[in-house]
């Protein structure tokens, strides 16, 4: 069965922490910190190990930050 949906960009794809910290134009270290203090955008800790990022998580973190001018503040 042929998809014409571009699966690269799919909501629910994960992405590795180097591949969401190259979206966002951000380190991983930011990301790392961002965990341990909060703040950051939501995560999948998929093992002790292993920490994933879904592409509409990471879309919605960035939408939510989003303001007009400088006397608007972030509604988090």
């Amino acid at each position: 069965m042929q998809t014409t949906e571009n699966t690269s960009q799919h909501p629910d794809r994960l992405l590795t922490e180097k591949e969401a910290a190259a979206f966002m134009g951000y380190t991983m270290r930011a990301l790392q910190n961002w965990r341990l203090r909060g703040g950051g955008p939501s995560y999948v800790k998929v093992s002790s190990r292993s920490i994933r990022y879904r592409y509409k998580d990471l879309v919605a973190w960035i939408e939510a930050r989003i303001i007009n001018n400088t006397s608007q503040t972030v509604k988090i």
